[in-house]
């Protein structure tokens, strides 16, 4: 990544203060279990009694913070995703004490949501944010799934900046960018827009946030504790506001279909289609660079093989999973990129029909709004080619042949 990618200079001088005085990114900051169960219970006065219904909550978190520590992140590296563990253990237990308090909170059922899926580069996350211009749907900002619970420390210190989530998880979204510029141009991370399902899912410690930052060894990702914690974190987010439709987000659902719809039985899915030519490079173009905001050694040949089978399996297997009824098929709305970017407000109103929902004037006119103020290109381009990351093109199309023939994927040349 090194011939791809230039650090900025704070960041270049920062990861070498260990060296400096003879030691390791470890020994300057140091990523313990135990210290920062200790230092969660103190701020919070104590752990509280319930679970979320994960006994194995705490185990995990240890496997978890023990792998990190040593996955050979350098300084800035350890230093953002020890934040990010100590922030997710803080969010997981102000959220167990509420629904411990208010365990009503669990009976009231996530209706119906919208979760958007599909490749890298294939529409998802412009249609995500579209999407969550409808009243009608409720989309988690970043602020919220980082602070969904008040911070204690905020009224004993009086202090307006630790009661604005917004500002609170500014350190965590726009860091990314800072520590790589280039990543803006890939995707637009900010404390008021629509997040991603890895990042409510944090603070289960078994989800695929820690996997998409580093390689760890001794820790593997849990889909069905990780989709229970999903339900119960939205259900503290909607307790007392009128009836909540979600709207979610993340290329990893379509992988786990089957556990999807074993917690949301009533979701609608809409899957985004796109030349695999054009997604799988961006994949991995992508994952190479979240890894290397953290660490000197992004094994990307590895990274690319392993993307291309985890997609190929999820992609190909969506055509069985979908037509043999583990899945209800009626639930599905395809929407194929090539007809997102002609035409998108005609793309969205025939998935609203598809979904058998009103796609108002108003709406329309919104979407229309939104895309004159983040035109294509705002932060720069992500150029990408198949052979940049090992690839071919027609290589790519024959692994993914299957997909494309069912789902009549465009070819892009």
């Amino acid at each position: 990544m090194a011939d791809r990618l230039v650090r900025p200079d704070w960041v270049r001088r920062l990861n070498l203060m260990a060296g400096s005085v003879g030691g390791h990114a470890r020994d300057l900051v140091p990523i313990d279990p135990g210290d920062m169960l200790d230092t969660a219970a103190v701020a919070l006065g104590g752990l509280p009694d319930g679970d979320l219904g994960d006994p194995r909550w705490q185990e995990r978190f240890e496997t978890l913070a023990t792998a990190i520590d040593a996955s050979g992140m350098h300084t800035v590296g350890r230093l953002m995703t020890k934040q990010e563990l100590l922030r997710s253990l803080r969010t997981r237990l102000l959220l167990t004490t509420t629904l411990d308090r208010s365990p009503e909170v669990r009976d009231r059922p996530v209706t119906a949501p919208v979760i958007v899926t599909g490749p890298a580069r294939s529409g998802t996350t412009i249609l995500f944010e579209l999407l969550a211009l409808d009243p009608g749907l409720r989309a988690p900002t970043a602020a919220e799934a980082l602070h969904p619970v008040a911070m204690p420390e905020a009224e004993a210190a009086d202090d307006s900046s630790l009661s604005d989530p917004l500002v609170l998880s500014e350190c965590e979204q726009e860091i990314w960018a800072d520590v790589q510029p280039e990543f803006q141009a890939v995707h637009e991370l900010r404390s008021d827009l629509p997040v991603e399902c890895v990042t409510i899912t944090q603070g289960s410690f078994c989800g695929f946030h820690w996997s998409m930052v580093a390689s760890l060894d001794g820790w593997l990702p849990d889909p069905a504790v990780n989709y229970a914690y999903e339900r119960q974190f939205l259900q503290a987010l909607q307790h007392g506001d009128r009836a909540t439709q979600w709207l979610l987000k993340t290329p990893g659902h379509l992988m786990l279909l089957p556990l999807l719809y074993a917690e949301f039985g009533d979701a609608w899915v809409i899957q985004t289609h796109r030349d695999p030519a054009k997604t799988m490079p961006s994949t991995v173009s992508t994952t190479a660079m979240v890894q290397w905001l953290r660490t000197d050694d992004v094994d990307v040949d590895a990274m690319a093989r392993n993307i291309l089978a985890v997609f190929a399996a999820g992609l190909n297997g969506s055509i069985d999973v979908r037509a043999s009824g583990m899945v209800p098929a009626d639930r599905f709305v395809d929407v194929h990129f090539s007809e997102l970017m002609s035409d998108l407000v005609s793309t969205l109103r025939a998935a609203y029909a598809q979904m058998e929902r009103d796609f108002s004037d108003s709406h329309a006119t919104a979407v229309l709004d939104y895309l004159a103020h983040k035109p294509k290109g705002k932060f720069g381009v992500h150029r990408y080619q198949p052979e940049d990351w090992g690839f071919t093109a027609e290589g790519l199309r024959s692994e993914l042949a299957p997909y494309i023939d069912h789902y009549g994927v465009a070819r892009e040349d």
